[in-house]
């Protein structure tokens, strides 16, 4: 096994280390065996438990996520050097001529007079970085893997640079409404009720880019509220001597139209 130093206090290049121990044969069993795949949900979850850490502002807990999402990135970086087709500097590489390439108003001669001609040369640039030749190119560049709403979101602002959005949040909103009731419709005749809704969906993004606001924050925070009703709902039925989940639906609706009114 490489040989290890024990210290007070670890670097990047300390865990670098310890990722290649765990991972070699004569390491960790279960480590050495993992794959990208095998390890995705991982780097998904340690990623959203760092977003979690900056939600609640607490630099303690986000100090530790931002390790635990670290240790991933080293993880897979080794899976690689491994199978011989790169590694973590090339990685690092990569990253720091992409920012170089990006920034030439920063690392190169260009000078733009406010923000939003730098962020149109930076979306030039991207597009010539990926070779983009059209706006099709790049919707299509949109990660698939995105939730729906912030994809939907990111897909029609990359069609409004193509000048193809509405004009305003009422014109958004007159899509929902359309989208709506063909929705509707496709649940009374029970026909592509899923293609329907996905439109809905769609459709409420398009009214979150007109209005400027984050469609699934805004959906984060509806969770939210409908946890805490919830829970208001339950200590209402409760308080009453019954058990929420023997109420009829009626009874159920009652309670939670007095939640609703005791959150406002």
């Amino acid at each position: 096994m490489e040989p290890f130093t024990f210290k007070e206090h670890y670097t990047v290049e300390d865990l670098r280390q310890v990722v290649r121990i765990l991972r070699a044969p004569d390491g960790c069993p279960w480590d050495s065996v993992q794959t990208h795949q095998s390890i995705r949900r991982n780097f998904i979850e340690e990623t959203l438990e760092a977003c979690e850490a900056i939600d609640r502002e607490d630099a303690t807990l986000l100090r530790e996520e931002l390790g635990d999402v670290l240790f991933q990135v080293m993880f897979h970086a080794d899976i690689e050097a491994n199978a011989g087709r790169f590694d973590l500097d090339d990685a690092a590489d990569t990253a720091c001529k992409k920012m170089i390439f990006r920034h030439p108003h920063v690392f190169g001669t260009e000078h733009f007079d406010g923000l939003e001609p730098e962020l149109a040369r930076w979306e030039e640039l991207k597009r010539q970085e990926k070779g983009q030749d059209t706006y099709g190119d790049t919707l299509d560049a949109v990660a698939r893997t995105l939730p729906g709403l912030w994809r939907a979101e990111k897909l029609q602002k990359k069609a409004a640079k193509a000048g193809f959005t509405w004009p305003d949040t009422a014109a958004a909103l007159g899509k929902l409404r359309e989208e709506t009731d063909e929705l509707t419709v496709a649940v009374a005749d029970s026909s592509n009720v899923a293609e329907e809704l996905g439109d809905v969906l769609f459709a409420a993004a398009g009214v979150a880019v007109q209005a400027g606001l984050d469609p699934e924050e805004c959906l984060r925070q509806t969770c939210e509220k409908y946890i805490q009703r919830f829970r208001q709902m339950e200590d209402l039925a409760q308080q009453a001597g019954t058990p929420l989940d023997t109420l009829p639906p009626d009874a159920q609706l009652s309670l939670w139209e007095q939640a609703k009114s005791h959150q406002k």
